[in-house]
């Protein structure tokens, strides 16, 4: 069978080293942090685990946040993060309206004696958190919800958490997708309302209705006060929407959407960064989204890198092996006999799989060659071998049979049908290939191969001369023949 798709391109991630230091620098982190290690034995907190409101100002001070509602609110945010990351350990007050204690928590430690993986782990809970806060519902008046008896009415909030989490993870998804575009071309900010339209708009959808645009202009307007709360954490850059554009409080206007407006900037631009990418692949990957990373296939056997970057970027593709490469203990040489042998098989993916073998051998150096040279003899492998050797000028390379020549052919071009490569690329190597041999149509029917019969009717489509083309499609009709399909 041919190698199934990942559900998304590879990413490129930095050094966990690189990851963790970004981490520790992130602002809120860093606020939680030393508010971790402002604490002491006199620190008190409510029964929540919030540091109780008298102890506010010097926690805002300590930070040099101003001694104003705004500054005992970012206070307040960095503290809750110290507790939920476990920087601290908050003990519970032994009777109602009485107030805890707090201690330095295990994971404070690890920031500078972990790994960088140990602090990555703290910041992800981090993340969390702050996702969580994100997702939060907006109360404008919270008494509003408060019963008679005290109890609180959830229900009034019309507010779903796990729809809201959805939408958020979702925006944060095309969010990565929009960054690995075009391998890569795509590190630039995104606009905001084609962020919020990406989620709203059908795919299927000409001009938007004023409903949808009026969805849209809601979703930006929620997804600037995410953005905001999600910037302090490290994942992305954000220039939140510019308050004068607001035609009402809480809205935005609709040709924001619309793209009427000369400057979109003004409208919002986000950017994820490093961290963010590595942030929101590790949640994507909780949900059991297939995300792969470059450097995932190291240490993995050659079946598996082969089969694993069937359909990456060639640029990916290429760090992968290099990767795998400097990993390969024993030397080019078995690294190359092991990428050879996983290269073999005449299942679907087989093609593709000797296509990427050819490219990682390029990879290997000269010191591959002795284990290049021991399949010169083999059907599957002798004709990518040849080539190899005679790429690097390489002495007493025998002459191909006439039958690996077309089987070969068979096998390059079954190859670059799977890859979904550029139209014109794999035109001009069919009638590359096909004017090599005088009388090519008339013996590559013969070739023994399972993609001999799709191989010469996609030659047929795709040749631009009439003839050959003409000349494919009976060669094709004679391999299903003689087939027996």
């Amino acid at each position: 069978m041919s190698a199934e798709r990942p559900s998304l391109p590879p990413v490129r991630l930095n050094s966990e080293a690189e990851l963790a230091r970004d981490a520790l620098a992130a602002p809120l982190f860093v606020r939680a942090v030393r508010l971790a290690r402002w604490a002491g034995p006199d620190t008190r907190v409510g029964a929540g685990g919030e540091l109780v409101e008298a102890q506010l100002p010097a926690a805002a001070e300590h930070l040099g946040l101003p001694a104003d509602e705004d500054g005992a609110a970012y206070a307040s945010e960095a503290w809750r993060l110290a507790v939920d990351t476990g920087l601290l350990d908050v003990t519970d007050p032994d009777e109602e309206d009485a107030e805890g204690t707090v201690s330095a928590g295990e994971n404070l430690g690890l920031l500078t004696g972990g790994s960088p993986q140990d602090v990555l782990s703290i910041w992800l809970d981090g993340l969390d958190a702050v996702h969580a806060d994100a997702t939060a519902p907006v109360l404008d008046d919270f008494t509003d919800l408060v019963g008679e008896d005290g109890s609180i009415d959830f229900d009034a909030l019309d507010w779903d958490p796990e729809a809201e989490a959805e939408f958020l993870d979702g925006v944060l998804g095309n969010l990565y997708l929009l960054t690995l575009a075009d391998n890569g071309a795509g590190e630039g900010p995104v606009p905001l309302p084609a962020l919020a339209a990406s989620m709203i708009v059908p795919d299927d959808m000409g001009e938007p209705t004023d409903d949808i645009l009026e969805q849209v202009s809601e979703a930006m307007m929620r997804l600037d006060d995410q953005f905001r709360l999600l910037e302090p954490i490290g994942i992305v850059e954000y220039r939140p929407v510019d308050e004068a554009l607001m035609v009402e409080e809480g809205e935005a206007p609709v040709d924001a959407v619309g793209g009427d407006e000369d400057d979109v900037t003004r409208y919002g631009m986000v950017k994820l960064t490093p961290l963010g990418l590595y942030g929101v692949r590790a949640r994507m990957l909780e949900a059991g989204v297939d995300a792969p990373a470059v450097g995932d296939l190291a240490g993995k056997g050659a079946d598996a890198l082969l089969d694993g970057i069937a359909h990456y970027p060639e640029s990916a593709a290429r760090a992968e092996v290099k990767l795998w490469l400097a990993g390969y203990a024993d030397g080019a040489v078995p690294a190359a006999a092991e990428l050879l042998a996983a290269a073999r098989g005449a299942d679907e993916g087989g093609p593709l799989r000797r296509l990427h073998c050819q490219q990682a051998l390029a990879l290997a150096g000269p010191e591959a060659e002795p284990a290049v040279r021991a399949v010169l003899g083999d059907r599957e492998l002798g004709g990518l071998a040849r080539v190899w050797l005679a790429e690097r000028g390489a002495a007493d390379v025998p002459a191909p049979p006439e039958d690996m020549i077309f089987w070969l052919a068979i096998d390059t071009i079954a190859a670059h049908l799977d890859a979904d490569g550029e139209l014109d690329e794999l035109q001009g190597l069919i009638e590359g290939l096909s004017a090599q041999h005088s009388g090519f149509f008339d013996e590559v029917w013969r070739v023994d191969h399972p993609a001999t019969a799709d191989v010469l009717e996609a030659m047929g489509r795709l040749h631009s001369d009439k003839k050959a083309a003409k000349d494919a499609r009976k060669a094709a009709f004679k391999a299903r023949s003689r087939a027996g399909g």
